[in-house]
Formats: C-alpha cells, sequence, structure tokens
C-alpha cells in the first residue's frame, strides 16, 4: 500500500496544496496522449479500502481501476485531465506533447496546487507551481498513482471510442499499442486519421519512400 510520506513531507514545508500528475499514451501508434491531475490537502487520509488499492495504473486490471477512477474522483479536492491529438504528436513530437497534456491539465483545475510532484525525471516546462519529478513516482507516491489511473482510464474511454468509428483497427481490443493484432491492421488497411505518421511503422515508410524517390 502506498502511504503519504512524500505529500506529508512538503505540507510540513507549509505548502497548501499538492497537485499528483502522470500521463498516458506516449507509446502508442495511434490516439492521443492524456495527462491528469490529482490535487489533495493537508486533511487527506487514505481512510478508505479503496484508496488503498491505489497503484500504478499497470499493475491492476482495467476493472479496478475503472473502481478506482471514481473513488479518486469523489476524494480528491481537484482532478482534471488534458489530452494532446495525435497530429500535434507528429508536429511537436510525444515528449513535447506529453508537456503540453500535463500543462492543460493544471490549467483547467478550479483548485491550482502550490506544489506538484510529477512522474520521471524530467520537471514541466513553463510551470510557475514548485514542483519535482520523481522517477517510478506512479509506484512510489500516492498522488502521482492516482494521477496515473485517471489518466489511464480517461485515454482507454477515449479509444473505445475511436474504436466505435474506425472498428476494423479493434482499438478497444489494443488502446493503439503496437500489438501484433494492431500492426497486421495497419498493414492490412494502412493508417487511419487517428495514427501517429511520426511512429514507426509509418515514419520508417516515409524514410523509404524518400531514399526511393531520390
Amino acid at each position: 500500500m502506498l502511504d503519504l510520506e512524500t505529500e506529508k513531507q512538503i505540507f510540513a514545508a507549509g505548502h497548501k496544496l499538492i497537485g499528483g500528475v502522470d500521463e498516458a499514451g506516449r507509446g502508442p501508434l495511434a490516439g492521443p496522449v492524456v495527462a491528469a491531475c490529482v490535487v489533495i490537502g493537508p486533511d487527506f487520509k487514505i481512510d478508505d479500502e479503496d484508496l488503498k488499492l491505489v497503484a500504478d495504473s499497470k499493475k491492476l486490471s482495467a476493472k479496478r481501476r475503472e473502481k478506482l477512477f471514481g473513488v479518486i474522483k469523489n476524494k480528491a479536492l481537484a482532478v482534471e485531465i488534458g489530452v494532446v491529438n495525435n497530429k500535434v504528436i507528429d508536429k511537436i513530437n510525444i515528449l513535447q506533447s506529453a508537456f503540453l497534456a500535463m500543462r492543460q491539465a493544471l490549467d483547467r483545475l478550479a483548485l491550482q496546487p502550490d506544489y506538484v510532484l510529477v512522474d520521471g525525471n524530467l520537471k514541466i516546462p513553463q510551470l510557475k507551481q514548485k514542483q519535482s519529478a520523481i522517477i517510478d513516482g506512479d509506484a512510489k507516491v500516492f498522488t502521482i498513482a492516482a494521477a496515473s489511473i485517471i489518466a489511464k482510464v480517461s485515454r482507454d474511454w477515449l479509444m473505445l471510442e475511436a474504436d466505435k468509428k474506425y472498428p476494423e483497427y479493434e482499438f478497444a481490443r489494443h488502446k493503439g499499442y503496437g500489438t501484433k493484432r494492431h500492426l497486421e491492421k495497419i498493414k492490412e488497411f494502412g493508417p487511419c486519421p487517428l495514427h501517429r505518421l511520426s511512429f514507426a511503422p509509418f515514419a520508417v515508410k516515409k524514410d523509404k519512400n524518400k531514399k526511393n524517390a531520390s
């Protein structure tokens, strides 16, 4: 079970509101990258049996993630997401798109944290709040783990909608990740408007076509 040790140290230093930030969808070949921010105050307690199950979203079943999604939204002071689509990802790259989604999530909050905890080894650029980047934060820090769940569930729901629009790619099954099945579908149908053309295998094909033309 995750505790609130990191958050307690920050509150003890005088900060009033902490926002945990994480993203989902850096690696897929299709769809958006989604970031989430979960805000708590010093009175927050892990006093719910469900909250004790909060962990890195990758270690939880889809059913458990969806249940925790509702619990986190009810218990946190504020929760928001940011969504950056595949067209922007192709234009500015996936890292900058992830940062953009994080800033969007923070900007949309009704309650602004005065300290931000972000998963990874890089701080969010152009952020006015104090922040710390924590490697494997989604497995170590409660608020970051909670944000990872919000981001993952939100993105999965978007990919379920994408599946309705482009059923031939079976997005509901793989959520846009480069599974064997997804690659087979790309080979069969080519890319759809949701695919990230700057990612392999699309970028590789472009390079080959350029070489063949020259």
